[in-house]
C-alpha cells in the first residue's frame, strides 16, 4: 500500500479501512520518569516532552491541537496559604485549596496526590458568581488565528484537534473541579436544580466557545475530558448520568458533529463500562485510555460487546512495561486482533510511571512499531 498522510491514516483506521500502519501516539510521562531516564542516558533537552503533538526522538506522529481557552477568564489568583518543610497549602488558579507534599516532586509532577481541602462552589450562589469567569467572549483564541493559522488548518495533512489536552472539559470533570468528588456525589440528590443548571451551562459554554473555530474549519476530533470512574466502576450511576448529563451531552455532540467535527472521543480513567451505552446513545465515537488496572476494561471484550460503534484508544497496560521484554511481547500480542480489525489506536493507558526503565520503554516502542504495521 502507498504511504498515507497522517490524516488519511487516522481516518482510515477510524473507519476500519486498510492502512499502511496505525497512528503512533502516546500521552506522556511523569516528571519522576524524566529524572530516571536522564540517569539512564536520555538527554531531556533533545525532547519536547509534549507527546500529544509528536516526538521525533520516539517516532510519534504529529497532531495539532488548536489552543482554545475553555477555562476561567480571569482565573483565581494563586496564593500560598501555609508552607512548611514538608508541605504547601495553597489556592490554585481554579480556586481549589490543596495540601501538597513537597517530597518527591519532579518537573511539576507530584509523587502523591494532593489533599483537597476546599472548592470554589459550595452552594448555588457560589456557582452563579463563578459563571462570571466563563463568559464565552474574550481572549480565548490565538492572536490573529484567522490570518496566521486558519490557512494551514484548511490545507492540512495532519490530524487537527479542537483544544489542548485536558482543556475541552466534559460535564463530570468540570463539576468535580468546581465542587469536589464527595460534594458532587451528594449534590445529584441534595441539589438537583443546581446540578441541572450546571450541566446546561457546561454545554452552552462549550458550544459558544467552540463556535468561532468551527465556523471557519472542520476538525478531525475533539477530546471531552471526563475522568468519571475509578477501578471498580463509575463515580455516578447510569440513572444519574441519564437524568443530568445525557441530554446535554447529546446536544453538545450534535453541535460539534453538525459543525464539521468528525469524531468525538471521551477521556476517562477507570471502569466506565456501565456508562458506555449512554455515551454511544449521545453519539460518542471512542473511548480513551482504557485503563487496564480497572475492571471490565479488556479491549477485546469491549469490542465484542459494543462492536464497531465504539472506537478504542489506549489499552496498553503501563504495569507490563516495567516487567521487561517477555511481558511486553506477551501483552502486545493480545492486541493483534484489534489492529487487524481497525478502529483501534494503541497507547499506554496513562502517562508512563517511573518504574518503567528507558530500555524497557524503547523496547516497547520497537515492538509497538511492528504491531502498528501488522508485523507482530
Amino acid at each position: 500500500m502507498e504511504k498515507l498522510t497522517n490524516r488519511e491514516r487516522f481516518m482510515r483506521v477510524m473507519e476500519y479501512q486498510p492502512v499502511d500502519r496505525v497512528p503512533n501516539w502516546e500521552a506522556g510521562v511523569w516528571g519522576q520518569t524524566v529524572d530516571r531516564w536522564q540517569t539512564e542516558g536520555l538527554d531531556p533537552n533533545e525532547l519536547t516532552w509534549d507527546w500529544f503533538t509528536g516526538e521525533d526522538e520516539f517516532g510519534f506522529d504529529p497532531r495539532e491541537f488548536i489552543p482554545v481557552n475553555y477555562g476561567m477568564v480571569p482565573c483565581f489568583e494563586p496564593v500560598v496559604l501555609e508552607e512548611t518543610e514538608r508541605y504547601i497549602v495553597a489556592k490554585n488558579a481554579g480556586g481549589i485549596v490543596t495540601k501538597a507534599l513537597k517530597d518527591g516532586t519532579a518537573h511539576g509532577t507530584r509523587a502523591s496526590m494532593d489533599q483537597y481541602l476546599r472548592f470554589p462552589v459550595e452552594n448555588p450562589e457560589d456557582f452563579r458568581e463563578l459563571k462570571k469567569r466563563y463568559m464565552a467572549a474574550g481572549s480565548r483564541y490565538p492572536a490573529c488565528w484567522r490570518e496566521l493559522m486558519l490557512p494551514g488548518w484548511r490545507r492540512r495533512n495532519h490530524v487537527l484537534v479542537l483544544g489542548r489536552n485536558c482543556s475541552t472539559l466534559g460535564f463530570y470533570w468540570r463539576a468535580r473541579e468546581w465542587m469536589g468528588t464527595e460534594n458532587v456525589s451528594f449534590a445529584w440528590y441534595d441539589h438537583p436544580s443546581l446540578m441541572h443548571e450546571m450541566m446546561e451551562f457546561i454545554a452552552d459554554f462549550t458550544i459558544e466557545v467552540s463556535r468561532p473555530i468551527l465556523s471557519e474549519t472542520d476538525i478531525d476530533y475533539v477530546f471531552l475530558n471526563e475522568d468519571m470512574a475509578m477501578k471498580s466502576g463509575p463515580l455516578l450511576g447510569p440513572d444519574t448520568y441519564r437524568r443530568f448529563i445525557l441530554p446535554h451531552m447529546k446536544r453538545l455532540v450534535t453541535f460539534l458533529k453538525g459543525h464539521g467535527t468528525r469524531y468525538v472521543v471521551v477521556d476517562s480513567d477507570g471502569n466506565t463500562e456501565p456508562l458506555i451505552p449512554l455515551l454511544l446513545e449521545a453519539g460518542i465515537d471512542g473511548l480513551w485510555p482504557l485503563e487496564r488496572a480497572a475492571q471490565d476494561t479488556d479491549p477485546i471484550m469491549l469490542r465484542r460487546k459494543y462492536g464497531r460503534d465504539l472506537r478504542l484508544w489506549g489499552a496498553v497496560d503501563k504495569r507490563e512495561l516495567a516487567k521487561g521484554p517477555r511481558a511486553i511481547d506477551e501483552h502486545l500480542s493480545g492486541l493483534v486482533p484489534l489492529i487487524e480489525e481497525g478502529g483501534f489506536v494503541p497507547t499506554v493507558d496513562h502517562t508512563v510511571p517511573p518504574d518503567v526503565s528507558l530500555a524497557n520503554f524503547r523496547y516497547y516502542l520497537r515492538r509497538k512499531a511492528d504491531l502498528l504495521r501488522g508485523r507482530f
